[in-house]
């Protein structure tokens, strides 16, 4: 590993690196670290950089209790595009000279090993939904003034009214090998999508986030600002970050979800069936994570959007090329869309979950007893039970309330980690919950 590191400081030296952070997430999926000079490199790569993870949401430490230390993956740095003197590692945490079990980057890496001891390696792609807005002294503005229309998917000139920032991200993005296919304006006015090619779970969780990093600083360069709020518009569709997923033969790179010979004609095979059932099983509890917000639950809804739809899962549903499903199998199968990920989430967490879900599914071979090719917002709720379909929390608290009665995701996260998860989530739905809002003061100071 020194002699790694060593060589690892002499080129980024000769690149004009300077300082290197060594980065960790919180609970939230937003990075935290410690800054070194760039001849500290080989001292970060042996663990110095100490942390209280008292001091940060999500670790649950006392504060007496001995320093985390990050490791940082050498394979994975990245040279910040913004900023090139500098470098990112992130890491993986360790207390005692053990992994940290709490640590949402180890829970990841516990269940990419269990997929590995199985023979599987997990591949994901995640497509990147965000606003970038500008302030205004009425609150957030749209960049383009010609950004209007109520059906706003694929406008182009709005689009082109952003190439101020726009291709700066994208550029970027490819300069550090991410391979970006497309990108467009959204359905929401101010909402774009940046598609970029899948990789292997680990490093697709990091890249999810640095990109959040990395479009909020490009975003702030050009006076702007990025946001990954699932729901921002009460009247606009939400951002998500569809997770499709699927497993590979780790020596052949053959993709074990793909099957010409599908009897419900969606190019799955009957692995990709099991995992499937697996996450709709525990689709309630891992909710929580993959939609970890208040306002969450604002985009989990059938309507709502000036578009007319908005496009997110209402049921724990999987079925063909239907965007209403909550798993969706796309044009082409082979891989397992969930389509109830929202930008807000800790993509490590949310990786984990479904991954462990899915192997759950593939040991106990369970069935996929429901496939959906109708439009799900249009199915009265008399009909539910017949057709096999079980409403997603509704709310925060729906989703806390299923993540902790749900012994899946406690053995999935450990103890520390899971019991971390719920108080925290219970005192932000408490926070909410008592808060008086600007919708209450104006339906009924002066009702009565």
């Amino acid at each position: 590993m020194v002699a790694v590191a060593a060589q690892i400081k002499q080129r980024l030296e000769s690149e004009g690196v300077r300082y290197a952070i060594a980065g960790y997430t919180d609970l939230h999926g937003n990075l935290k670290g410690k800054v070194v000079p760039i001849d500290h490199l080989v001292d970060m790569a042996g663990g110095s950089e100490l942390f209280t993870g008292a001091a940060v949401d999500g670790l649950p430490q006392d504060v007496n209790d001995e320093e985390l230390s990050a490791h940082p993956d050498l394979e994975r740095g990245i040279v910040l595009p913004w900023r090139p003197d500098t470098a990112l590692f992130q890491s993986d945490l360790y207390v005692g000279g053990q992994p940290f079990d709490a640590a949402s980057r180890n829970i990841l890496g516990r269940q990419i090993c269990a997929a590995e001891k199985l023979g599987y390696r997990f591949n994901l792609g995640v497509e990147t939904e965000f606003f970038v807005l500008r302030d205004g002294p009425d609150g957030p503005q749209n960049v383009s003034d010609r950004d209007v229309l109520e059906k706003a998917c694929y406008t182009v000139p709005a689009l082109l009214d952003n190439f101020g920032w726009l291709p700066e991200l994208v550029e970027s993005m490819n300069d550090l090998g991410w391979d970006v296919y497309s990108f467009d304006h959204e359905d929401a006015q101010g909402q774009f999508e940046i598609d970029f090619a899948y990789a292997d779970g680990l490093t697709m969780a990091d890249r999810v986030v640095f990109f959040r990093l990395m479009a909020g600083e490009i975003a702030r360069k050009h006076g702007l600002f990025a946001s990954f709020m699932p729901k921002p518009f009460a009247d606009r569709t939400g951002s998500g970050a569809h997770y499709n997923m699927s497993l590979a033969d780790p020596v052949s790179g053959r993709n074990l979800f793909a099957a010409d010979a599908d009897p419900r004609g969606a190019g799955l095979s009957e692995i990709g069936y099991h995992f499937a059932a697996g996450i709709v099983r525990h689709a309630a509890a891992i909710c929580a994570v993959i939609a970890p917000t208040v306002n969450s639950y604002k985009r989990l809804v059938r309507g709502g959007a000036m578009s007319g739809s908005t496009w997110a899962p209402i049921f724990a549903s999987c079925g063909n090329n239907n965007r209403t499903n909550m798993l969706r199998i796309p044009l082409g199968g082979g891989r397992v869309e969930c389509r109830a990920v929202d930008a807000a989430c800790n993509p490590h967490l949310a990786a984990a979950l479904l991954l462990a879900a899915g192997l759950e599914g593939i040991r106990e071979e369970l069935p996929l007893e429901h496939f959906h090719t109708e439009n799900l917002y249009d199915v009265a709720p008399s009909e539910y039970a017949a057709r096999g379909l079980t409403l997603l929390p509704r709310t925060l608290e729906e989703a806390v309330d299923a993540f902790e009665a749900d012994p899946f995701v406690r053995e999935v996260l450990g103890e520390t980690a899971w019991r971390a998860f719920v108080d925290y989530k219970r005192e932000e739905w408490g926070s909410y919950a008592t808060a008086v809002s600007d919708w209450e003061t104006n339906r009924y100071l002066k009702f009565f």
